[in-house]
């Protein structure tokens, strides 16, 4: 389908579908129920970033702005920039040793509902079958439909297949490499690899001055289309930079067409975002590698990576602990979220060792206490103790703190489900927001398990504190209360 005839069918089932593109006709959007019970998904940043493996994944745009480290150890390493540029990774990024089969079963074993691969980053190369460009996955470097593999091993499976695109931010990113002799300066038109480069490039937390232009962003929305009919994706993730007023137009149509088409599938669709970009309840609110401090009475979603320094792999990442992952992720589901958690797969297309084992140890926990996890809701409060959650994005890198008077609650019908992040040496719970007067909590408890353990906990509820006991538990990981109420 030419471009301009896919433009016209995004107009046609907009107008005969239920979604408009205005906000007000996509306020309230209904949340999936599998969404908000499945609590935790994989990311997975993957593609030619991960051939160099330095940096990060913005090695892409790094690599064309002078004086950076990306700039020097390019040189250093592959030679200048006219000679070998970004492009010329392709052909390196060879996934010989891609199975997604394996990958699934290795996210089945995490605990993981729902994945999804990124299937075009920041640097244009899309990892999926696409007619309106030739620089992807199935044509060029691996020669497979990488998404399209993902997502039959994902079925198999019974794990849903989500997508993100950050193909907006491409209108910037290659731009630097026009201020010096490289090989961003060849013969650019729509379709090519570096088609997109700003004439006039600038800081990109300062673009919004410079908007993309009118045939780009149609090639956006297209994209976006193709990619969601192509491949019907439980979500569609998009990163920053959709909030430009440029393409509040174009992104409002994106969303009425794939909601719209997500009905004609059987099912709702979900779309990911962040700053503001969509009016509230027209979608699903992201926090980039932050959480919430308290509840919020829509659901929302919190990414953060295995890595605290990158999302893709390099020679360098710094890991985080899997109990510092768990913990975050009962503190956000908590608190009405759920938790994208991604991993950097190699350029040959392995997992590392490091990502393998914290998702497995994940999965290890979530298999004994999912229970608290899944299909659960939010409590009156999210929990108690004195540990400081910052709010906002760009947080998650301070490990934090807490202690044996930090616990979050969850709960499902009849249960609530008490987790104590750090356990005490003692074996002595004292949950406050459970005593006899709480003012959040007047109902009465039947009995206390603890998940995990072979032992049976004495409790005693006093006006001041529910007060449980326990001997000979003992676990780095938080720990879980089956809480039975009335």
């Amino acid at each position: 389908m030419t471009k301009a005839a896919y433009l016209e069918q995004i107009d046609r089932v907009i107008a005969d579908g239920r979604y408009k593109d205005t906000w007000d006709s996509m306020k309230n959007m209904d949340i999936p129920e599998w969404y908000t019970n499945a609590k935790f998904g994989i990311f997975i940043h993957w593609g030619l970033y991960s051939v160099p493996a330095f940096g990060n994944e913005w090695y892409s745009r790094n690599m064309y702005i002078q004086d950076t480290k990306e700039y020097e150890h390019h040189i250093a390493t592959y030679g200048a920039h006219k000679d070998f540029g970004y492009k010329d990774f392709i052909p390196m990024f060879k996934a010989e040793k891609f199975d997604a089969d394996e990958w699934m079963d290795l996210f089945a074993k995490s605990g993981a509902r729902y994945v999804m691969p990124v299937a075009e980053h920041h640097d244009g190369f899309q990892m999926y079958q696409s007619d309106y460009s030739e620089f992807n996955a199935y044509v060029m470097g691996p020669k497979k439909d990488i998404l399209g593999e993902l997502n039959t091993a994902a079925a198999r499976k019974g794990i849903r297949l989500c997508v993100s695109s950050h193909r907006i931010e491409h209108w910037f990113f290659m731009g630097n490499g026009k201020q010096f002799d490289s090989d961003v300066k060849e013969p650019l038109k729509e379709g090519d690899f570096y088609w997109a480069a700003m004439e006039e490039p600038k800081d990109h937390f300062d673009l919004y001055a410079s908007p993309p232009s009118k045939e780009y962003m149609e090639d956006w929305l297209v994209r976006c289309c193709e990619l969601a009919d192509k491949y019907k994706p439980s979500v569609f993730y998009f990163d920053w930079w959709i909030q430009i007023e440029a393409l509040k137009p174009y992104l409002k149509k994106f969303a009425a067409y794939y909601y719209n088409r997500s009905l004609e599938w059987g099912r709702l669709g979900v779309i990911n975002y962040k700053h503001d970009a969509f009016a509230y309840g027209c979608a699903v609110m992201e926090i980039e590698r932050g959480q919430f401090a308290s509840i919020k009475p829509r659901f929302w979603q919190a990414d953060t990576s295995v890595a605290k320094n990158s999302w893709c792999y390099t020679g360098n990442n710094e890991y985080k602990t899997s109990t510092e992952i768990i913990c975050d992720l009962v503190d956000i589901v908590s608190k009405n979220g759920c938790m994208l958690l991604n991993i950097g797969p190699k350029a040959d297309g392995t997992i590392p060792d490091e990502d393998k084992n914290i998702l497995l140890e994940i999965g290890e926990w979530l298999r004994v206490n999912g229970e608290a996890i899944y299909d659960t809701s939010y409590f009156r409060v999210y929990g108690e103790g004195g540990a400081v959650i910052k709010e906002g994005q760009f947080t998650d890198n301070e490990t934090k703190q807490f202690t044996s008077n930090d616990i979050r609650f969850t709960i499902n019908g009849s249960v609530l489900y008490a987790t104590v992040l750090r356990y005490p040496e003692d074996g002595v719970v004292t949950i406050k927001s459970l005593a006899a007067n709480a003012p959040d909590f007047s109902g009465i408890i039947r009995g206390v398990d603890i998940l995990g353990f072979d032992v049976k906990p004495e409790y005693t509820r006093t006006k001041d504190a529910l007060i449980i006991q326990t001997k000979g538990v003992e676990s780095a990981n938080p720990v879980v209360f089956k809480i039975y109420i009335d």
